[in-house]
């Protein structure tokens, strides 16, 4: 019975189906931008397999359909073995090569290579991976044909098509928003706020009256959050900041306010502003505005390199916006973080300008993934050309963010994509992991605005066209972190591209969408426009921050 039902199942398959199928899931073998261990990578091939049969099954569809010949059924049991064994052949020639193409990724992040990407198991996953999303497909199509045939009684047999076809979108896709989006992110929700009410053991309410928390604060301890009370708790001290530069330093001021302190955006940028007060934040020589990723987290990557250069005179003020991961906070709720950014950009820059200029702070914005695009959208050039703040530093910007968009789009000719130059760089200039703002006759105007980006970093550079068309970061010159070995295909290389985005943070620190403090702090140094540091000490600077990753 079960041989039966097994050799019906193996000749219900789409000779051409299979033959596409198997070419998708060797060329998702290849290497894109993040490394890949054996799950991630027999999902992906299962997942391209499925893909490939798709394709496969239509083009047999449109044969079918234009009325072409068929071919003759011994043929095409003859036909199936030998697809059975070309596909082996190929299958088992790309696995055989699989960990030489990974391993050209891990050599230009520095990471060691290895031996094997484990075949058997990648086989394993994408077969099952494969088989589920047939599976799938199949119930979809005995869906529409239930519909259609029904219908057929009364209407047109095309029109029961079109129409089965539609009831059947919308039952499966009422289904998966009804319970894979809605319950599943509802759950995943509530999973990160209980996470960012928890309160480690090792973590102390501050005691200085001057800190975000204190008993002297306008916001509770334990309303900060986890990502708040981290990013309060661990700024470096006057004394740090002075062992290493050797002058006479100051306690950063560090204000944030977390989901829990208020319950709108605007309500918590009021309270970061009059927070910001208290602890003298408007008294220092540069105050940021941060916006925080998804998770509410600011990273001391980012921020602790401009304190240092600044000896400790700067303020930093923060807002939380979602407890979401930034890449499913940029699915399901796009507007909140841009929401928050602004509100706190209007009350933190509107009582600015109020001050008299000759001694109010040097105003900056800096942002991380979803933060750089909420902290690009928390205001319009327009709104501040009559008294522009100073500077920003946006980093790992995604995809869809629009200003990146448009310079990038519209940069210098013959600049890549991951590197451009725009016009004259007066406005805005890019940046790696090797320091690129110095301009050959380049000289900045009144706003300096900074990208730092990684030619590796996926969540830049997903392009949906990928599914057609070869993305501009492929093209030559390459980045510098970027597989030699990478090559495009037309639905591989988008498949490729979504997992990168959804594994971005586990490359090494310095590539991918993990990055390193030393790169950040000649980005500082050009936006908050530092010049008492020598280039010994700015090594100086850099080699501390690696060592303290040791």
């Amino acid at each position: 019975m079960l041989r039966n039902w097994i050799v019906r199942y193996w000749y219900s398959f789409s000779l051409t189906g299979l033959l596409i199928g198997t070419l998708f899931f060797a060329a998702s073998l290849t290497p894109t931008l993040i490394p890949r261990n054996y799950l991630t990578q027999g999902v992906l091939s299962g997942c391209s397999a499925a893909a490939g049969y798709g394709v496969g099954f239509f083009l047999r569809w449109l044969w079918h359909y234009l009325g072409l010949p068929e071919p003759k059924a011994r043929f095409l049991r003859i036909s199936k073995i030998v697809a059975v064994v070309a596909c082996a052949a190929i299958g088992l020639a790309f696995l055989w090569r699989a960990s030489e193409w990974q391993n050209s990724i891990r050599s230009v992040m520095g990471l060691e290579p290895v031996d094997s990407v484990h075949p058997l198991e990648v086989g394993a996953l994408a077969l099952v991976t494969f088989v589920i999303l047939i599976t799938l497909a199949r119930l979809f199509k005995i869906t529409l044909y239930f519909v259609s045939r029904h219908l057929n009684r009364f209407v047109p047999k095309r029109v029961s098509y079109v129409v089965g076809t539609t009831i059947a979108v919308i039952v499966f896709w009422s289904i998966a928003d009804g319970v894979v989006f809605r319950y599943g992110l509802r759950f995943t929700d509530s999973s990160f706020q209980r996470l960012d009410r928890l309160m480690p053991p090792d973590e102390r309410q501050p005691t200085d009256p001057a800190k975000t928390g204190s008993a002297a604060s306008l916001v509770r301890w334990q309303d900060l959050g986890r990502m708040g009370r981290s990013y309060v708790a661990t700024a470096p001290t006057a004394a740090q900041i002075g062992a290493l530069t050797g002058k006479p330093a100051k306690e950063p001021v560090r204000v944030y306010v977390g989901l829990q302190s208020a319950e709108k955006p605007q309500e918590r940028a009021r309270l970061a502003l009059e927070e910001l007060k208290r602890t003298g934040g408007f008294e220092r020589s540069a105050l940021v505005i941060i916006t925080p990723t998804g998770t509410g987290w600011v990273d001391e990557q980012g921020i602790d390199p401009v304190e240092f250069l600044h000896n400790g005179d700067i303020a930093s003020v923060a807002a939380q916006y979602s407890y979401l991961a930034s890449w499913l906070s940029l699915l399901v709720e796009p507007g909140y973080g841009a929401e928050q950014a602004r509100a706190l950009f209007t009350e933190v820059y509107g009582y600015w300008r109020t001050l008299p200029k000759e001694t109010r702070p040097k105003l900056y914005l800096y942002g991380l993934s979803l933060g750089a695009l909420s902290s690009e959208l928390s205001n319009e050039l327009f709104e501040v050309l009559g008294d522009p703040y100073q500077g920003a530093l946006w980093v790992g910007p995604p995809f869809p963010s629009r200003i990146w968009n448009a310079i990038t789009t519209d940069r210098n000719p013959g600049t890549p994509q991951w590197l451009p130059e725009f016009r004259d760089g007066s406005y805005v200039r890019f940046t790696a992991q090797k320091n690129a703002l110095a301009i050959p006759g380049a000289v900045w105007g009144p706003l300096r605005i900074v990208y730092l980006q990684y030619a590796s970093d996926p969540i830049t550079f997903f392009d949906a066209h990928a599914f057609y068309r070869e993305p501009d970061w492929m093209k030559t010159p390459r980045g510098p972190d970027v597989s030699p070995e990478l090559r495009w295909y037309p639905v591989v290389t988008f498949l490729q591209l979504v997992l990168d985005i959804a594994i971005g943070t586990t490359s090494p620190m310095g590539h991918g969408h993990v990055y390193a403090a030393e790169h950040y702090i000649d980005a500082w140094l050009e936006v908050t426009d530092v010049k008492d540091w020598s280039p010994e000490q700015v090594t100086r600077l850099k080699q501390h921050f690696i060592d303290a990753r040791k």
